[in-house]
């Protein structure tokens, strides 16, 4: 049986800061990180994809509030689903084309995943998982007394509403997922780091409001799948550290033990580039043999060791 390898695709490589965000550029984003995957077929043939839907599913919710007098408003997990079904076709269609035009024959399907949260979650209380666009200090301070909307800065570029994002626990789905992998199905799960559900004490599943982290469910998948190798597609080439200062400096391949220090010394921000960090710290410690991180545009540099950032159970490069 050939290994599993998760990529997982951050919503702000598919809608990033400064485009509008019709779906024509979002299918054009699409393409782009489609087309770089199906190469990766020369490299793996059993591939399971998870994406974000950060900025996606924050649109969703402002037509939801626009029309409320309208129709009835949906709750933010219907919205985790709207989102999940979405971009998860485009992906699907994206890569199906991809596929085609160089010969390919591969199946691939779109699965829509529920993932258990505690309803206890200390989350709930401390909001902190951005969606939807960036806004100017001004509007934001405007959407919190208006909205009452909780908003925060987003690694110095702009400010974002924040919503509780839990630590998922489980994914219900997962050995559907495993199953279609294993044999050759190219598997879209845990969208938005999947639909967040909680379990009621007869085992019924609620949706309860979060949005889920998507690069700590792809990490939950990937243990329970038993993926060999991650690779989280952001909107940068590589992982830095000092990001954003006149120090800033890129890592192109470190230990476990290097991310560790790196992220308790909190060199990475909380819903941006943190989550990725931790996610790749619960996959080698769950028995996974490397993480790469990087973008779309340099993930085939990447795979030849050319470029963005490669965390190991041991160190072979300095930084």
């Amino acid at each position: 049986m050939k290994p599993v390898t998760i990529i997982s695709i951050g919503g702000n490589a598919i809608l990033p800061k400064g485009e509008k965000g019709t779906i024509d550029e979002q299918f054009e984003r699409t393409m782009l990180a489609m087309g770089k995957i199906a190469k990766m077929l020369e490299y793996d043939s059993n591939i399971v994809i998870t994406h974000g839907n950060g900025p996606i599913v924050g649109n969703i919710v402002i037509r939801n509030e626009a029309a409320r007098d309208i129709i009835p408003a949906m709750p933010l997990y219907i919205c985790d689903a709207d989102s999940e079904g979405g971009i998860g076709f485009m992906l699907q269609q994206s890569l199906y084309n991809c596929l085609k035009k160089g010969g390919i024959k591969r199946d691939v399907v779109t699965l829509v995943t529920q993932v258990v949260v505690a309803q206890d979650d200390p989350a709930f209380l401390n909001p902190t998982k951005p969606i939807g666009p960036f806004y100017s200090k001004e509007d934001a301070d405007l959407f919190a007394r208006d909205r009452n909307w909780i908003l925060k800065e987003d690694s110095n570029r702009g400010y974002r509403r924040v919503v509780p994002s839990p630590k998922p626990k489980r994914i219900i789905e997962s050995h559907i997922v495993k199953k279609l992998a294993d044999d050759g199905v190219i598997v879209i799960a845990a969208g938005g780091g999947g639909v967040p559900v909680i379990e009621e004490s007869d085992g019924r599943l609620k949706g309860i409001d979060a949005v889920i982290d998507k690069d700590l469910a792809t990490a939950v998948l990937a243990k329970e799948i038993e993926a060999t190798r991650f690779i989280n597609l952001t909107s940068i080439d590589r992982v830095y550290i000092n990001f954003g200062k006149s120090n800033q400096k890129g890592l192109d391949c470190i230990s476990i033990d290097d991310a560790v220090r790196y992220f308790n010394a909190g060199e990475f921000a909380l819903g941006s580039m943190g989550p990725k960090i931790e996610s790749a710290i619960a996959f080698l410690n769950a028995g996974g043999k490397e993480v790469l991180i990087t973008s779309p545009e340099s993930l085939e540099n990447a795979m030849q060791g050319k470029g963005g950032t490669r965390i190991t159970q041991k160190s072979k490069l300095k930084t």
